[in-house]
């Protein structure tokens, strides 16, 4: 890394920045690109973040030597001017190298949850406190008594792109949807409340081995070669097991299955990732749950995020959302 790149809390955010403005410094880079203009000339498409937000970026005639020095995913030196394009601000980049950061950069790089993981977790138990069952109750006591699991839970990201995907997301995700569950499940009352509750808390604990978030948000090779579905299913035996052999507690029927099942199918259909589709009442509630929170919370991040003045730029779509194949209409209508 050159030794003129400024450290990363001397800038300028990327939440600040208004449209023609310049910009320097360290940023993560995600989906970085090597594509080609309609007269075959190459160009850098990328995105560059830091930790209040995420945007789109260029470099427009990028020699492919250069390329190759970036990372894919990572962190990245860079400088250049920002403009309006189509209601949103894009970044264009006149220099970009590759730079290894410091813990305190990484601090500043990596967006956060905008809520305390104290708090958020406590409410979390609370919730799982009020699970009926002895031996559903069990279970979910030896996870949250797996202290190195539970500060894992506590610091991931949901994703590495899509929704939450910010450190304490999966938390927070995980909590949203023990809050809906919490006022859906009345609604319905032949649903068992605490096969959905519990199945909400472990759908995604797979994701605290799948994903790495020590050096941006990034696949680790066991969730490359496994993934958090079979991950989590995988951990539900084994905690199973731990309850009946620390516990001496055997579980009903087929609670166990019916819980492996949940999070084999909460992502509803295979071309989505689903191992399974949804076979019980319970494992439907939870993956229409699951998708709600999901894809509200990317709706809502990209149309109405936040930081001041992004609808601002002109336009009153967004750019297309691949997650939801639509863009979206930015104006609240009745906002005053």
């Amino acid at each position: 890394m050159s030794q003129q790149a400024p450290a990363a809390q001397s800038r300028t955010t990327i939440a600040e920045l208004k449209p023609n403005e310049r910009f320097e410094g360290i940023y993560s880079i995600a989906n970085a690109q090597l594509a080609v203009t309609k007269n075959g000339d190459p160009y850098l498409a990328c995105l560059l973040g830091d930790k209040t937000q995420q945007v789109p970026a260029r470099r427009w005639q990028m020699p492919p030597e250069e390329f190759k020095h970036l990372p894919t995913e990572g962190f990245v030196y860079a400088e250049g001017r920002t403009q309006p394009f189509k209601g949103e601000l894009q970044m264009i980049i006149d220099r970009v190298e590759k730079h290894e950061p410091t813990p305190d950069e990484i601090r500043e790089l990596l967006p956060c949850s905008k809520f305390d993981p104290g708090e958020m977790f406590t409410e979390l138990n609370g919730i799982l406190d009020t699970l009926e069952h002895p031996a559903i109750k069990a279970l979910a006591k030896v996870y949250l008594d797996d202290e190195p699991l539970m500060e894992m839970f506590k610091a991931a990201p949901a994703a590495k792109m899509m929704h939450h995907a910010y450190i304490g997301g999966l938390l927070e995700h995980t909590l949203n949807l023990l809050r809906l569950a919490d006022r859906v499940c009345p609604l319905y009352p032949k649903i068992n409340r605490d096969i959905v509750v519990v199945g909400l808390f472990l759908h995604d604990l797979g994701k605290t081995r799948e994903l790495s978030w020590n050096g941006g948000f990034s696949y680790t090779d066991r969730g490359e070669l496994v993934g958090h579905i079979v991950e989590g299913a995988i951990m539900l035996h084994d905690k199973s097991q731990e309850v009946m052999r620390s516990a001496g507690i055997r579980f009903p029927g087929s609670v166990i299955t019916v819980l492996q099942h949940i999070i084999l199918s909460h992502h509803g259909e295979p071309e989505y990732g689903a191992a399974k589709i949804p076979s019980t009442p319970e494992a439907i509630l939870v993956s229409l749950l699951d998708n709600l929170d999901a894809k509200t919370t990317i709706a809502t991040e990209a149309a109405r995020p936040d930081r001041a003045g992004a609808a601002d730029l002109g336009g009153n779509f967004t750019q297309k959302q691949w997650a939801l194949g639509t863009k979206l209409f930015r104006p609240d209508p009745l906002a005053k």
